[in-house]
């Protein structure tokens, strides 16, 4: 089935989010300006804990007269919740937040170093991708990014240069003013998943998958801001793989627990 959760509506003074290139650069800027020892973009989490399946969406009987190729198109370029253009950098604890999710734990470690064997779920999309993305901005190397995109992803999709996730490197590394393309030794990434969406489903094999991100990186002042992400994934053989086609609608990037975070969809991610 096809199935995706409809984006919630908008108010007159939402805006569409800021590119995920340009959040990155907006952040790097933080930490030129700021001078702090903590640099963060993202996401922390304070919330109940529950065991669950991600919410729903739209079946596949709401493209009837739809492809396969012109379904799964529609589900990634249906646009997701918008927010206020500052809503990733603007602190708010929600007043209720939804229950977290337990994501599936990997069982083995797949190329490039990114943890694989989650299962044929949505899920174990949303678990995948958060691996895959990981794997990449905790390196915050450009050599590494080229590498695991090529090593997950399939092929027909934007490539490896034009990759979002090589663009946000490439952005990070030149906003922070690193001396070469990939971090220096005295700056330190950290990424943690800390929200997911299933934008949409089409058969078991099939997920337009979201992950909202906490990236912190240690250099001289602490900025935060909830990035989200989404991909295509497709069950390929054993595991998931970035998927072909062109990227999904942007996902919303929110303040950590914030109102608006529950109102653009994302579910917390529950500690293992």
């Amino acid at each position: 089935m096809f199935r995706r959760r409809p984006p919630r509506p908008a108010s007159s003074a939402e805006v569409v989010p800021l590119s995920r290139t340009q959040l990155l650069g907006v952040l790097a800027g933080l930490l030129l300006v700021g001078g702090v020892l903590l640099y963060g973009l993202g996401y922390t989490l304070v919330s109940s804990i529950s065991a669950g399946t991600a919410p729903d969406g739209v079946q596949s009987s709401a493209h009837p007269d739809a492809d396969p190729a012109q379904r799964r198109d529609l589900i990634a370029a249906a646009p997701m919740a918008t927010v206020a253009q500052d809503a990733g950098l603007t602190p708010g604890v929600a007043i209720a937040m939804p229950p977290a999710i337990l994501l599936p734990a990997a069982t083995t470690v797949g190329a490039s170093g990114v943890p694989s064997g989650y299962p044929r779920t949505p899920e174990g999309a949303a678990a995948q991708l958060a691996a895959i993305e990981v794997r990449v901005l905790s390196a915050m190397s450009l050599p590494l990014a080229t590498e695991v995109y090529r090593n997950w992803a399939m092929r027909g999709g934007v490539g490896a240069a034009d990759w979002s996730q090589t663009r946000n490197v490439q952005s990070f590394l030149t906003h922070a003013r690193q001396s070469s393309n990939e971090l220096d030794p005295g700056t330190l990434v950290s990424v943690t998943p800390a929200a997911i969406q299933i934008k949409g489903t089409d058969g078991p094999d099939w997920v337009v998958a979201c992950v909202l991100l906490d990236v912190r990186a240690a250099l001289k002042t602490e900025a935060r801001m909830g990035y989200g992400t989404c991909e295509r994934m497709q069950w390929t053989g054993d595991h998931w793989l970035i998927g072909p086609g062109a990227p999904p609608a942007p996902a919303p990037s929110t303040w950590p627990g914030s109102d608006a975070s529950v109102e653009a969809g994302w579910q917390p991610i529950a500690s293992n």
